[in-house]
């Protein structure tokens, strides 16, 4: 009865959505058609089945439709946002394709902004809406916890902690039967593993949680094996390693079940969307920026002896090695001349800086003081060596000379600027605080931190914060 239900609810969902869709549909014909005289409805409106059709999938692909009881509501606006995107797009190549040239493109945006703001706004309200019922007691799920220790009672304080979620806890099991009927964390232990059927079969059980130590993982088989057979669904705490920065999830290779412990982001579609816009940033800007080039490529030339870009090896991810192009700044043989200087390094760690290297030229002064030179980089990011944002790419020489916890930097694609950049950078003279500030980035990381650290970078680079 309750999986009829449910079913029951997501098609309602799944029906309230396309009627959304739909009616953005109508009010932005008749709306448009009242400013720019559209042509007749009867042309318009063979396109409709095909957006229900491709908004309706997405939304489906991107798992609105499965459970949001614990989901927060960010998440779910946010797959609003990449159906709207993503739908937009091949919406728009439908257009393309069949050369429906009369179709109004302000008709078209009017329709996939509306949809996507009553949309956000429905799921917005659903989930205020049943979080405070499930507050009030109402459309909840009942739980039997598998386990009393340490770990069980911290699970059922987060429990308690989120009403919202609608989770019930109708008791524990325990492998010793002598705690049999013994209080846990306010709840009663109701039996021992051979009582699990019965337990199931006289009370309303909707999930089993299975919350025990790693030695009773091949005591838990046969109860797994009788909650499949009766069609319960069953969640096992697998809070085993106590990682600090590491987050597990679930895998599965052609059928064999994984667990995967992640310290890098792992959120597909939106590093889909930073590789994107790295991609149209930078090729967009290299075409404006072609004169400005040539102009520095001159000046390099004209005041220097050697190549216009400098070349130098570097570390990408998780030690891939690639060539990293840059204006010259300095004299034909800065490489040879560099094991002279290092006593005069002035950064403590495997990174060489120096203020008022006498390898700069004049002109390197100035294009290093104003990160001129970094420019060419955008070619890097077009190719997909690097990025706009992310740790700056290291020399292989400095990378074997870091310690294990600084390797992590290698662990995201390289950027052009970063924490460090905007925070000071060549102000900061410990590579241990670099290295941590981009460790926070990575541990952090999200397309909001990227669009501030771009921000920040503005105004760093005009004032030539923190440059030397």
């Amino acid at each position: 009865m309750l999986k009829e239900h449910i079913t029951v609810l997501r098609r309602l969902m799944i029906f309230f959505d396309l009627c959304i869709v739909a009616g953005s549909f109508f009010l932005g014909y008749f709306f448009w058609d009242r400013i720019q005289d559209l042509y007749p409805l009867s042309i318009y409106i063979s396109l409709l089945p095909v957006l229900l059709i491709i908004w309706g999938g997405l939304l489906h692909f991107f798992g609105m439709y499965t459970s949001f009881r614990v989901r927060p509501m960010p998440e779910l606006l946010f797959i609003v946002l990449k159906a709207a995107f993503f739908s937009f797009v091949i919406f728009s190549g439908y257009i393309y394709l069949f050369k429906l040239q009369n179709i109004s493109r302000a008709f078209i945006i009017f329709v996939f902004t509306f949809s996507t703001l009553l949309i956000s706004l429905e799921k917005a309200a659903l989930v205020i809406f049943f979080r405070h019922i499930r507050k009030k007691g109402y459309n909840f799920r009942s739980i039997l916890i598998i386990g009393t220790g340490k770990r069980a009672q911290r699970f059922i304080d987060v429990v308690h902690k989120h009403e919202e979620w609608g989770l019930k806890v109708i008791g524990l099991v325990d492998e010793d039967v002598s705690k049999v009927g013994s209080v846990v964390a306010g709840h009663k232990v109701l039996g021992s593993f051979k009582d699990v059927p019965d337990i199931i079969h006289n009370n309303i059980v909707d999930e089993v949680v299975f919350v025990v130590p790693r030695l009773w993982l091949h005591k838990i088989e046969e109860i797994m094996h009788f909650c499949e057979a009766e069609g319960l669904r069953v969640h096992v705490a697998v809070d085993y390693f106590d990682l600090k920065f590491s987050k597990a999830k679930q895998t599965d290779l052609n059928g064999f079940p994984l667990l995967t412990f992640e310290s890098t982001p792992d959120k597909l579609w939106h590093l889909l969307i930073k590789r994107l816009f790295d991609l149209v940033f930078s090729g967009v800007a290299l075409l404006i920026l072609a004169p400005f080039f040539v102009i520095i490529s001159i000046i390099i030339k004209a005041t220097s002896e050697g190549p216009v870009f400098f070349r130098q090896k570097r570390c990408s991810l998780n030690g891939r090695t690639f060539t990293l192009y840059k204006f010259r700044t300095m004299v034909k043989d800065a490489e040879a001349r560099l094991d002279e200087l290092l006593r005069y390094n002035e950064m403590n760690g495997p990174v060489f800086k120096m203020e008022n290297d006498p390898r700069l030229t004049r002109i390197g002064k100035f294009l290093r003081k104003t990160s001129i030179d970094e420019l060419p980089q955008l070619w890097n990011v077009f190719k997909g060596d690097m990025s706009l944002v992310g740790p700056r790419p290291p020399i292989p020489k400095e990378v074997q000379q870091y310690d294990s916890w600084q390797r992590r930097r290698l662990s995201m694609r390289p950027g052009i600027t970063c924490l460090w950049q905007v925070n000071g950078r060549n102000r900061i003279v410990d590579f241990d605080e670099w290295a941590r500030l981009d460790l926070e980035y990575i541990d952090n990381w999200s397309l909001g931190l990227d669009f501030k650290i771009l921000l920040k970078t503005i105004p760093a680079v005009l004032f030539t914060r923190g440059a030397k």
